[in-house]
Formats: structure tokens, sequence, C-alpha cells
């Protein structure tokens, strides 16, 4: 049952994320969470979820995934839109209650160019997200590009980084103003977290959380730099500004949030300050931990490789189901999914070389199972894809029987059997990576469910 009245279906779902920060911003614990990934399987689930509780579905691509390049999918903000939308037609999912946004918009793809070129690319890519139909824009210039001065290790300067958001959003907003007179006008979130994108921890400690007085210059900085530009308009639709909550993760630890730790923060989002939090790297955490994340005006929740590695454990775990109702039946050709997922991250290391750290065994156990789950940039490559389609063939022409599902997707087997879903590969797919998508609904309000975490 929802437990969040449903927002007004007339309102463009621009409005109605709006409306959901305003809420919270006025103390209501309500929030949302964003789908950062370009999973097909991913956003089937997360679009029955948004079906089921008739909610505002936020979809985000990153600046690496989808460009005017075509990013590591192939896809330019277009042709990812384009994705969705066709996706959301299988699903008979309402377009309109999508949401789109672009994550760490600005040079960071091009941070080893100089300056100029860095920037240029960044500009043409944050035009192409709000040409295209993004209306959440997260501006980020916070990396050094080739010939910044100072430490290259140390933060940019807040002058410079400040400087170029508002350059970035200047483009934004005559972007906007080609588009037709009833398009709605983009919303900001300005800032970035430490460390870097994506859930890369290194060190064995929490990173620090951010400090009130830091963001209060940073928001002062860069409200004179919007201001300098004539951007006082755009500056009203600042909705949420990213900091470091305290959360993060790396391959086989999770730093939980803390409240103590962010009172200080969640005083300064209710005294002094417009919008609300965007918290990245929210991934593993407990729903109970998500929830107080709400509450202390974290309103915007980032999951990404959470989905994707629930993703790799359902397909694992119909691998196993394939090998062991199947093997012995000459007529079938099992899919080998497993092996061919691990072929293709070995002859193409490129997107987990730099990330997983020790020696062949660690390295083979990382590429399986580390949370921050490199795999998930192998799943569209072609062989691993005809393979995952394979096993979803054998499984559905000859469905494994209850007490299998039971062995390695118990949850599934159970909503097999009470009849919520079918003894379906895909359809046990989705539910697995539902499980994770409820946590933040639950933690969003749109949910109320009995939870021990």
């Amino acid at each position: 049952m929802s437990a969040r009245k449903a927002l007004p279906e007339l309102a463009s779902s621009t409005a109605q994320l709006a409306a959901i920060v305003e809420q919270n911003h006025r103390g209501k614990p309500v929030g949302i969470f964003s789908i950062c990934s370009a999973n097909r399987f991913v956003l089937e689930a997360a679009m029955l979820q948004a079906k089921r509780d008739r909610s505002l579905l936020l979809i985000e691509s990153t600046s690496n995934q989808v460009n005017q390049f075509g990013g590591y999918t192939g896809q330019t903000p277009t042709q990812f839109i384009g994705f969705v939308k066709e996706i959301a037609k299988s699903m008979i999912f309402p377009f309109e209650r999508v949401a789109f946004g672009g994550d760490h918009l600005g040079p960071h793809v091009w941070r080893n160019e100089p300056s100029n070129s860095a920037m240029q690319k960044g500009e043409d890519l944050v035009r192409a997200c709000v040409l295209a139909g993004y209306t959440k824009i997260h501006l980020d210039t916070s990396m050094h590009l080739a010939g910044d001065p100072g430490d290259r290790h140390k933060p940019l300067a807040d002058e410079i980084v400040s400087r170029r958001a508002a350059d970035l959003c200047r483009i934004a907003e005559d972007a906007h103003s080609k588009l037709p007179s009833a398009s709605p006008a983009p919303l900001y979130v300005i800032g970035t977290e430490v460390p870097i994108p994506g859930g890369e921890l290194a060190e064995g400690q929490a990173p620090d959380v951010t400090k009130p007085e830091d963001l209060s210059q940073t928001l002062r900085i860069t409200e004179q730099a919007f201001k300098a530009r004539g951007l006082e308009e755009a500056w009203e639709r600042v909705i949420a500004v990213v900091v470091q909550p305290g959360v993060e993760f790396g391959d086989e630890i999770v730093f939980p949030y803390t409240p103590a730790k962010t009172r200080a923060l969640a005083s300064f989002a209710e005294d002094r300050w417009q919008g609300v939090y965007e918290a990245h790297s929210t991934d593993y955490q407990t729903s109970r931990a998500l929830r107080e994340m709400v509450r202390d005006h974290f309103a915007i929740l980032k999951v990404g490789p959470w989905l994707t590695f629930a993703f790799r454990e359902a397909v694992f775990a119909l691998a196993e189901i394939e090998e062991e109702w199947l093997d012995w039946r000459k007529s079938v050709t099992l899919s080998h999914v497993r092996e061919a997922l691990d072929e293709a991250m070995l002859a193409d290391p490129q997107y987990w070389k730099g990330y997983y750290r020790g020696d062949d065994d660690a390295l083979r156990f990382a590429r399986k199972y580390s949370l921050s789950d490199r795999s998930r940039y192998y799943w569209p490559q072609p062989r691993v894809a005809a393979t995952l389609q394979t096993l979803i063939a054998n499984l559905k022409s000859q469905p494994a029987p209850i007490s299998l599902l039971s062995q390695y997707l118990p949850n599934q087997a159970e909503a097999v059997r009470a009849g919520q879903i079918q003894n379906s590969p895909d359809q046990m797919i989705r539910h697995k990576i539902g499980e994770v998508i409820d946590h933040y609904a639950y933690a969003s309000g749109l949910i109320e469910q009995k939870t021990t975490a």
C-alpha cells in the first residue's frame, strides 16, 4: 500500500520532482531515488515498482555512460531517452511519469585535456542533454583539467569550480530557450562528493562528512558566479547540492550512514539552504539508514551498482539452476554465461583493471563478486548478451522445478508459489532487482514495510 499521497497526475514529471524536494525541505520525510543505470532489466524493474506505487520514476545517466559521442553505452542523450521510451512502451508504463537527469555533467570525461577543450566538450554535453529532454542537470566541474593550477591531488579552487559550473548553467539555459515554450525549465544540482564518483573506495575508513562551513562557502561563491552571469532565475531552480554524508562502499566493505555525524548538515538544510541534499554512493545501505537519510534532508538518493549487483546475482543463480536442471539433456546447449562474462572482462580490462587489487585469485573473485560491480560494463557486449539470452531461452522452454528455484533463488521461488510472478527467468531477474528498489521505495515514503535492518 502506498504510504505517500500520489502527486497530481497532471503535473509534469519535472514539477513532481520539484514538489518532492519542496516537501522534504519543509520537513516532510519524503524523498526520491534516482536509478543510475542503463541496464534494461534494471529499468524494467524500476518501472514495475513505479507502476505499483503510482510514483515518479527518476532515471539518470552519467557523463561516462551517455554523451554526445555515445559513452560506454554507445548512446547519445537522445538515443538514451528513446531507449527508455521503448522499454516503457513494452512495460505498459506511462512515459510521462519518467524524469531524466544527467549525472556529473561537465568536463569529467575529458579531464585530461586542456581546460578550453574539456570545457567545450562539457558544454556540448550539457546542451545535448537539455535539448534531448533531460530536466535534472547535475553540474560538476570539480575536477582538475590539464593545465589547471595547483595540486591535482587536492580540491580545485572553489572560484574555478563555481565559474565553470555557472558557464555550464548558461549553456543549459540557452538550450532550454530553444525548446517549445511549454517545456519545463531545468532543475539544477551543484557540487560533488568526495571521493570521486562511483563508490570506488580504496581506503579502510569512511569518508569525512562535509563541513557546514565548507558547504556555506561553496554555496556563496556559486551563487555569486550565477548572478554575475545574469542567472538569478536559474539559481532559484538549484534544488540540491551534492555533499558527502559519510557513506561509501568498496569491493568488500560498506560504510553505513551515521545520523549523529550529519546533524549539523541537517540543521543547515533547514535554516540556511533553499534546497536539499543529493546523496551519491548510497548503494548497500540498510532500509533504515536510507530512511534516516531522507529524514535528514538527503532527499535525492542515487543508486546504481547495487541494482546491477542484484542483476548479476540473479543471473549467476539462474546459471546454477540451468546447469543442475539441463546439463544432462543432450538436446540443450548450456549458456555458460558466467564464463563468457569473465572472458569478456579479461579480453578488455579497461573498466576494472585500475579498480581491483591483489593477486590473480583476488582479481578473479573481484571480477565476479566485488560490490563495486565493474562487471556491469560488460553485459551489453554482444557475446555476453547472447549467452544471457540463451540462458533465458533455456529456462523459459524448460522451467526448473520449484525445489531447484528454492535452492538458488528462495525469495523468487516464494513469489512464484504465491502467484506474484511466473516461473520465468526474466521475471525472476526483475523481482530480484526489485528487492533492492524496495529499500529505496521504503526510504522515500512510498511503501511501509517491516524491516529489522
